[in-house]
């Protein structure tokens, strides 16, 4: 089918939760390259919002899921399930977890977060309930992570929103401090701020969280969403920051391409779940966990989070001369490793997102402003530094 004639069936069929999305469809992939149905060759710099670390069609990946396809797809969690324990194992051994649940979304994914933080205090018969999350956060699009997340426009038409949830001032540990009370069940924090255009959390202002953490009996939840798997040049983003969580979240670049989120918790909460408080139909079934063991021998055996360091820190690097000579066009570089905002003027940004578009590079607009990338993870310095000739240009 062409793409008019696709575009034309999405428009009759498909539920408007999109709008006019970019008029391109592609057909198949390779490395950091996507290749659509009218012969345009894009870059992906956005690696399908930082799900497809191992770019497309990478070797390990592809065969683990054909050799899995030929055995099984999916029994339930009634019977054991030998990748599932492989890929908690793996979690547990690289991480501070203790213990692991699988699901199949970010979303899934931080809602079993606060629902184990939250069953934790029932059953030691405290009333503890509430859960302080960020102004400008993004935690999900389900009932309760819509009321986690600290942004009005995905608020406003849920509204009367779950009780029990509020937000403060990002790396404001006074307003923090002021909103915790004896009902505080779980303080809720994305590491960087992705969706809302890449704003790391100041190190000191997460220690200072963890201790209160620490002294008021509160479960420090870290939304890794995005940031996890390699994404900042550690296999966690808590990992650079010398803070632990109680708590901390998994999805998108897990399965390198395929649903599962997972939900991985310290000795303190994993224990809290027991049989018949929280299940899932698809998560951690035979299919997606052998993606997540690919995407982890593809790590080990390629070293990928030295590539993120390295060609994360080039990448960096470049862009700031780039900011340096651009008259102030550019007004601020953030991240760490290979997620990465690029502040523009708020005049020029959508117009620059457009033409990056046109000369096939794939990114996104946060906020009307930030250029956000979030490459495969086996992205090149000749990669990088591709994306930011294209800048400069687009700039121009």
């Amino acid at each position: 089918m062409t793409l008019e004639e696709i575009m034309k069936l999405d428009r009759e069929n498909y539920m408007n939760t999109f709008g006019q999305r970019r008029k391109v469809m592609f057909e198949s992939g390779k490395g950091v390259e996507l290749y659509a149905e009218d012969g345009r060759v894009f870059k992906d710099f956005l690696g399908g919002i930082a799900v497809n670390a191992l770019g497309h069609c990478h070797p390990i990946l592809t065969k683990a899921l054909h050799d899995q396809a030929d055995k099984l797809l999916h029994t339930s969690n009634l019977y054991y399930i030998e990748n599932q324990a492989r890929l908690a194992a793996e979690l547990v051994k690289r991480t501070c977890a203790d213990k692991v649940f699988f699901c199949s979304t970010g979303a899934e994914a931080n809602e079993g977060a606060i629902k184990l933080a939250k069953i934790y205090y029932y059953k030691k018969g405290m009333d503890k309930y509430e859960v302080i999350s960020l102004d400008h956060s993004f935690h999900g699009r389900t009932l309760a992570t819509v009321a986690a997340t600290g942004q009005e426009k995905y608020q406003k038409p849920y509204r009367p929103l779950i009780p029990g949830f509020k937000q403060v001032t990002a790396n404001d540990f006074e307003a923090l401090k002021l909103a915790v009370s004896d009902k505080t069940a779980a303080i809720l924090l994305e590491p960087i701020q992705g969706e809302s255009g890449v704003y790391p959390m100041d190190i000191e202002y997460l220690k200072k969280v963890r201790k209160l953490c620490d002294e008021r009996d509160i479960a420090l939840i870290f939304d890794e969403v995005q940031t996890g798997m390699g994404r900042t040049g550690e296999l966690f983003a808590y990992m650079n920051t010398g803070v632990e969580p109680d708590i901390f979240t998994s999805a998108k670049a897990l399965g390198g391409g395929i649903p599962i989120g997972a939900v991985c918790a310290g000795k303190k909460y994993a224990g809290a779940f027991e049989p018949g408080d929280h299940g899932t139909t698809f998560g951690g079934n035979p299919f997606a966990c052998a993606a997540g063991l690919a995407v982890f021998k593809a790590f080990d055996e390629e070293n990928i989070l030295e590539n993120v360091r390295e060609v994360g820190g080039f990448l960096m690097g470049e862009l700031e001369k780039l900011k340096d000579g651009s008259d102030g066009k550019i007004k601020q570089i953030r991240g760490k490793g290979l997620l990465i905002g690029i502040e523009l003027l708020q005049e020029i940004a959508a117009e620059v997102f457009e033409k990056l578009f046109d000369s096939g590079y794939l990114t996104s607009l946060c906020g009307g402003k930030t250029i956000r990338i979030a490459p495969p993870l086996i992205i090149t310095k000749e990669d990088a530094a591709g994306f930011v000739s294209a800048l400069g240009k687009a700039i121009k």
